[in-house]
């Protein structure tokens, strides 16, 4: 197949972009919207984050295996199927008349979900081979996060209190149609030179430790331990049983293998870490900001611009930076500013005075914007392009795993501090654990950008790719042979 167009290429890359654009909207625009759905709903702390997590706990159990799936019947193919589900899902979100059906219609989006954005990224890491090139592209994929941040407490402040906490999930329906159709038309078909089989026992354990997980963080506040000990157990079990498993099968669903790159497994834990930071701030932020501070969504959302605007700025200055220099400096400005603000809020409770949220929210907004590029670019870049879509996979799946995790362990810890009595007296205390937390999670994205982004951890990825190289021809040559 010859080598697409420069024009043929950027059209692409939007194309992937509009993906990311619906999936990031729709999250942070519905953040805004918590406390008018904790209204009309009469949802509990617990039940706004299972409005949340439901969404993000499904895209990680099945990001892996789109990415797999899509390497094996068509990468085109899927991505389209992602857009069809995840459009009607948004449909029926916007329809749902409890909080119950509300869950269960975020899951079938995020069915939806699960095949657009490591899909697209395999499709802008196969279209883009030029490492410079790419760099830049993933860049402006990053930028795309920006511009949600940006647009999504502005765009779902002003239809919940225009039209209702349902308009937002209506923006999607457009905008997914519009990118279904240009698929359909200037997306090339590509999969991997040879097929991945499935692997059906690894993915129930997938869904197993993160469902099971989730489910008692986010319970234990209100149901005790004894109630969730049990589903911790199951947790536990289930990753002993992925460790055992995956690496005795030819093709698992997700090759341990990877990890013996320092700088894939460190991107796998900064990703965890720096997406559990943007969940859980996310979450403090809104409630605080409405249910304390007692401001409609709209200024709630302009309240949000001092964090997304950096985002948007900072993303493909850090492309470029990646691209010229490498991951490391992007990742230590992330960590540093995703530290310090957590510190502000922690022990100067920031919240409580215009500056220093003010402060806190830039300072995030920096952090948040510099670490997305080197994730991503430092996931895909080490494979071979034949595992492309299971390494941005992997990727992925790391980022969604994070922001459920800081939603259900940032809102466990929220809820237990603020028990019965109401938000607005007991909020800023009741919060400052959960802000050390975020702490802990820049810190996290510090340390690890540093140690492994030298030359120790160059030498690592530089023998896992050999290693992996090595075992895919010897793999290729023994079906070559049976037949």
């Amino acid at each position: 197949m010859p080598e697409p167009s420069h024009r043929r290429r950027l059209l692409v890359l939007a194309i992937c972009c509009m993906s990311l654009l619906i999936v990031s909207l729709d999250n942070t625009a519905l953040n805004v919207a918590l406390p008018s759905m904790q209204r009309e709903l009469h949802a509990t702390t617990s039940g706004l984050q299972w409005s949340i997590d439901a969404y993000t706990l499904v895209l990680a159990s099945l990001l892996m295996l789109a990415g797999s799936t899509a390497d094996r019947i068509g990468r085109k193919r899927v991505f389209m199927t992602g857009l069809v589900l995840f459009s009607i899902g948004s449909l029926l979100c916007s329809l749902a008349p409890n909080l119950e059906l509300l869950v269960v219609f975020r899951m079938v989006q995020a069915v939806g979900g699960s095949m657009l954005n490591p899909v697209a990224m395999s499709i802008i890491t196969n279209t883009f081979t030029d490492s410079r090139e790419r760099a830049r592209a993933i860049g402006v994929w990053g930028a795309v996060v920006g511009i949600s941040m940006a647009a999504g407490p502005l765009v779902g402040g002003l239809l919940v209190e225009s039209v209702g906490w349902r308009s937002i999930f209506w923006v999607n329906l457009p905008v997914g149609l519009a990118a279904l159709l240009l698929t359909l038309r200037l997306v090339p078909e590509s999969r991997a030179p040879r097929a991945r089989r499935p692997d059906p026992v690894g993915q129930v354990l997938v869904i197993a430790l993160f469902g099971s997980l989730t489910y008692a963080i986010i319970e234990a506040p209100d149901s005790g331990f004894g109630t969730v000990a049990p589903f911790g157990a199951v947790a536990l079990v289930a990753l002993l049983g992925l460790l055992g498993y995956e690496p005795r099968r030819e093709e698992p669903l997700i090759d341990l293998r990877f990890f013996r790159s320092a700088p894939f497994s460190g991107a796998t834990v900064i990703a965890i870490s720096a997406f559990a930071a943007l969940g859980g701030f996310l979450f403090l932020s809104t409630l605080y900001l409405q249910n304390v501070r007692g401001l409609d969504a709209l200024h709630a959302g302009l309240w949000m611009l001092p964090m997304a605007a950096p985002t948007f700025l900072c993303a493909p200055l850090s492309g470029r930076l990646v691209g010229s220099r490498g991951p490391r400096l992007p990742l230590l400005v992330a960590g540093a500013a995703m530290t310090v603000s957590g510190v502000l809020f922690a022990a100067f409770e920031a919240e409580t005075s215009n500056g220093t949220l003010f402060a806190g929210y830039v300072l995030f907004g920096i952090g948040f914007g510099f670490v997305n590029a080197p994730i991503t670019n430092t996931a895909v870049s080490g494979m071979p392009r034949a595992q492309a879509g299971v390494a941005a996979a992997v990727a992925s799946t790391s980022r969604q795993l994070g922001q459920t995790l800081g939603v259900a362990v940032v809102g466990a810890v929220l809820a237990a501090g603020v028990g019965s009595s109401p938000y607005r007296d007991t909020f800023v205390a009741a919060a400052r654990p959960g802000w050390w937390i975020l702490t802990g999670c820049g810190l996290a994205v510090l340390v690890l950008g540093w140690v492994t982004s030298g030359r120790w951890a160059r030498r690592t990825a530089e023998r896992s790719a050999d290693e992996l190289e090595s075992a895919d021809l010897k793999d290729a040559v023994g079906v070559t042979a049976g037949r």
